[in-house]
């Protein structure tokens, strides 16, 4: 039985679903096309953060000293127990807010579940998992959207408080700035290996149910104003957004990047998702990797679920895994 201790928890939720986490996500190259044209060429003035860069959510000014922080996350499940993957969801969908430099302050469910396939039974574990995570962050939950779907989807609507001058962003990067990953990577390649054999791995659970508001606060705290938090786009597609925001290459000392305990012979058993195979065909044209093994590349370009912060800028207890340089010929440097 999972954690949950939920009746029918012997159904395995991620069976009903033909992807996982933040991996079931738009190809960003994709994303891209379909939302160009889309962004206003004259930014209002109390718009701080909007479309531009693709950063992690939107901020929006409201008063002198205030801003306005909203995003939205919903995925398909990541993993079997209802109960972990409502906790999964509400700390990817809080993770948007802080990545950016915020504080949640309310808010509310997304919910799609086939009504008929699977018990209500386990809708409500995933909304308790959700409303735990939510409390802990000291954020409220008021209510949300349901709707009867053919796979099931959780996530959240967030929305946080800001100070507008003290924000996260993906184009304040500058050359000479090390760069700090605050939760190991990994998480994409166990999950896929959850899906395919139904073996549990506590420890991508524990990292992916770790809130990143200490990180946020420390990155803040320390004068750091360059951020992101690695999600499904993995710490390479990230990392080139950043880059490529900035103005800057990003050098990523390969061998400084931790990783979750079984994710390397995960990669060597061959469970790699869709998802991480695409974000590393996106970047690679923007990318020298030098003499990197795939494996390698393909645990850095892992498709995360409620990843860690990637942030511009020392973070206590967090290792430094590379450092931002002039621009060169690549956006992206592996080492």
């Amino acid at each position: 039985m999972g954690s949950s201790g939920a009746p029918g928890t012997a159904y395995r939720l991620t069976q009903f679903a033909h992807g996982g986490g933040c991996a079931c996500k738009i190809p960003p190259g994709e994303l891209e096309e379909i939302v160009a044209g889309l962004i206003d060429t004259e930014r209002p003035d109390d718009l701080l953060i909007g479309l531009d860069d693709g950063d992690d959510a939107a901020v929006v000014r409201i008063q002198g000293d205030r801003a306005v922080v909203a995003t939205a996350d919903f995925f398909t499940p990541v993993v079997d127990d209802p109960y972990d993957w409502g906790r999964i969801a509400a700390t990817n969908a809080l993770s948007d807010v802080y990545a950016v430099g915020g504080a949640p302050v309310v808010a509310v469910n997304l919910l799609g579940w086939p009504r008929e396939t699977l018990p209500m039974e386990l809708a409500r574990e995933v909304l308790r998992g959700g409303l735990d995570v939510a409390r802990a962050a000291g954020c409220h939950v008021a209510g949300g959207h349901s709707v009867d779907d053919p796979e099931p989807k959780y996530g959240m609507a967030v929305t946080g408080l800001a100070d507008p001058e003290r924000l996260l962003r993906l184009d304040a990067g500058r050359p000479g700035v090390p760069l700090s990953l605050t939760k190991p990577l990994g998480v994409g390649v166990l999950n896929t290996r959850h899906k395919a054999t139904g073996e549990v791995f506590p420890q991508a659970v524990a990292a992916m149910t770790t809130l990143n508001a200490e990180a946020s606060r420390a990155a803040l705290e320390h004068g750091h104003r360059c951020a992101t938090d690695v999600t499904g786009f993995g710490l390479l597609g990230h990392l080139y957004k950043l880059a490529r925001a900035s103005g800057v290459t990003a050098v990523v000392d390969a061998a400084a990047v931790p990783y979750l305990d079984g994710a390397r012979d995960a990669v060597r058993e061959g469970y790699v998702s869709g998802g991480t195979r695409r974000n590393l065909a996106w970047v690679t044209p923007h990318a020298d990797f030098g003499q990197a093994p795939e494996e390698d590349r393909l645990l850095l370009a892992d498709a995360q679920t409620s990843g860690g912060l990637l942030v511009a800028g020392e973070v206590p207890g967090a290792p430094v895994v590379g450092e931002l340089v002039p621009r060169g010929a690549t956006a992206l440097i592996v080492r």
